[in-house]
């Protein structure tokens, strides 16, 4: 059996899992649907798709809980016996949670898409341009990167509290605090990694001028991801398991 098939049992071997599946989901689809109630008319495609920042920080704890969760129960000692190779280890774990993320984005994409239809269907929530289609479908890209750079922190921090409250409390609140450092914290912020990484779902970037385009700021956010798993790696290798 191979370490992608063992990983994948292991993860959905226990409810935690399914729970932050059902919830990230049900935030990110369920913001969308108060949305269509709450407004007057159609509905832009922005506004459907704002809730998922809420299956982000959903998707942040299920990545961390992935490895943490091992730490926690002793049982990363028997996994790293059967694979003596930890970075192949760690590297099937990302590679696992980013494609459940990745499924988990897109139908919330999709879902929230849907809804917005149902309930306040408008000219604006139709996907015309390249940039509607990345907009849309690029949530499912964004939010493995993110489980990736999660696995990389719970590997890191190896404590469940430590590795969720460092993830959400960066993404929601140091990067905008950044931002009112005196006359260097608007040109820190924009080189932030979540900020940079949700600029891709923007069809249009407007509003300044952003160091890097769409695709780049995925590209940037991706290499911030698999810098932090690369240092895991490396720090996994070194201590004691």
């Amino acid at each position: 059996m191979t370490l992608l098939a063992v990983e994948r049992i292991k993860l959905f071997s226990t409810r935690s899992p399914w729970w932050c599946s059902a919830t990230a989901l049900a935030l990110t689809i369920g913001f969308a649907a108060m949305m269509g109630w709450a407004v007057d008319g159609g509905m832009s495609l922005d506004q459907a798709l704002s809730g998922y920042q809420f299956g982000l920080m959903v998707v942040l704890v299920l990545a961390a809980l992935a490895v943490t969760t091992e730490y926690r129960f002793g049982t990363i000692r028997a996994t790293f016996q059967a694979a003596p190779n930890r970075t192949a280890v760690l590297l099937a774990k990302a590679g696992v949670v980013a494609a459940l993320a990745l499924v988990l984005g897109e139908i919330a994409a999709f879902g929230s898409w849907g809804v917005a239809q149902l309930l306040a269907p408008g000219p604006e929530l139709a996907i015309d341009t390249a940039g509607e289609w990345r907009q849309l479908v690029g949530i499912g890209p964004l939010f493995a990167l993110a489980a990736v750079l999660a696995v990389g922190v719970g590997a890191l921090l190896r404590q469940t509290a430590g590795a969720v409250t460092l993830l959400i409390i960066w993404s929601l609140l140091v990067e905008q605090l950044i931002a009112l450092v005196p006359n260097i914290g608007p040109d820190l912020q924009q080189w932030m990694p979540f900020a940079v990484g949700s600029r891709f779902l923007q069809s249009d970037l407007i509003g300044g001028s952003p160091p890097l385009g769409p695709w780049g700021s995925l590209a940037y956010f991706a290499a911030v991801a698999f810098a932090v798993l690369a240092v895991a790696a490396v720090v996994v290798h070194r201590r004691d398991a």
